[in-house]
């Protein structure tokens, strides 16, 4: 666990890292506030480089449920390179009841996806991906597991309390560092 001054450090480090998504050029893109990875541009080179390493990582994560028979677009909503970003695809649903679209999200904490029907920003997302992990964590510390119905994200680690503790310790890292990036209003918000 961090100490107060290294997750200040953390925090500073990570803000000067920062990216947010612009508006796409792509009409056909359901949601504003995205852009197409292949356009993507981090702060600086090593930015970069994360950000489309996370992308590779988000598409990979999406094709390996038997549901996405392939990915069509990938568009940028926002993040921190290396820690956390919130990306769109289009895909090309396997099993008639998959949604065309869905996000997915990546970084130095469970990847989890959500239909775009469940969220419809990155914003959203991000929020909804906090709620759902802090519903996990709850259930780990009493070894238990929770259903993607129940609003609780699968999670590739046992439902044990030190994985739980561990979980949330990046989630209260992630409201420090990126949440500010995906408030809508510009404003700082909170999320619960």
């Amino acid at each position: 666990m961090l100490c107060y001054r290294q997750q200040s450090i953390l925090i500073l480090a990570v803000i000067a890292r920062k990216v947010r998504a612009v508006k796409a050029p792509d009409e056909d893109v359901p949601v504003a506030n995205v852009q197409p990875v292949a356009l993507m541009t981090g702060d600086d080179e090593e930015d970069t480089t994360l950000l489309r390493q996370m992308a590779r990582n988000a598409e990979t994560y999406l094709r390996s449920f038997s549901w996405c028979g392939d990915v069509l677009g990938a568009y940028f909503g926002g993040g921190v390179g290396g820690i956390f970003a919130v990306f769109l695809f289009n895909i090309r649903p396997a099993r008639a009841e998959i949604a065309a679209w869905i996000w997915a999200v990546v970084g130095d904490i469970p990847s989890a996806y959500l239909p775009l029907e469940d969220a419809k920003s990155a914003a959203e997302v991000f929020k909804k991906y906090i709620w759902g992990m802090s519903n996990w964590v709850t259930l780990a510390r009493q070894g238990l597991t929770g259903r993607p119905e129940e609003g609780v994200p699968p999670v590739n680690v046992p439902p044990t309390p030190e994985w739980a503790d561990k979980l949330e310790q990046r989630l209260h890292t992630l409201r420090l560092v990126a949440e500010p990036f995906f408030d809508e209003t510009g404003e700082p918000g909170r999320v619960n």
